[in-house]
């Protein structure tokens, strides 16, 4: 069983990236600069706050894996986008969490395979 530190820097970890993903495309998208729009601030707490209550985080990887998708569709859409648009350009902004994400990705595909 992982320690609670360990689960508790992966939660952090993951909360940075998803605020650095809505944070490039609010950027790209709405012209910001060092801060967020309304519509993308909403979103960013809201995926704070699912990240802060989710009660697999000790097992899961990514929201995206998770058999339970706790957003509501509307806030599932918005960061489904916001996924689409700044997952490709991550390795440009921040290649190490990029590079760390698709490992993580890939063993999860893995994990998932040998399962089944």
């Amino acid at each position: 069983m992982p320690k609670a530190v360990d689960i508790e820097a992966k939660r952090l970890r993951e909360k940075r990236m998803v605020r650095d993903m809505i944070g490039l495309y609010c950027r790209k998208n709405h012209g910001t600069r060092g801060t967020l729009c309304p519509e993308c601030a909403a979103l960013a707490d809201y995926a704070m706050q699912r990240s802060d209550h989710c009660p697999f985080m000790e097992t899961k990887t990514f929201c995206s894996n998770c058999r339970v998708h706790c957003y509501k569709p509307e806030m599932r859409e918005k960061i489904r986008m916001v996924m689409r648009f700044s997952g490709p350009r991550m390795i440009f902004h921040h290649p190490v969490a990029a590079v760390r994400h698709l490992i993580e990705s890939k063993r999860e595909q893995k994990r998932m395979e040998k399962q089944q």
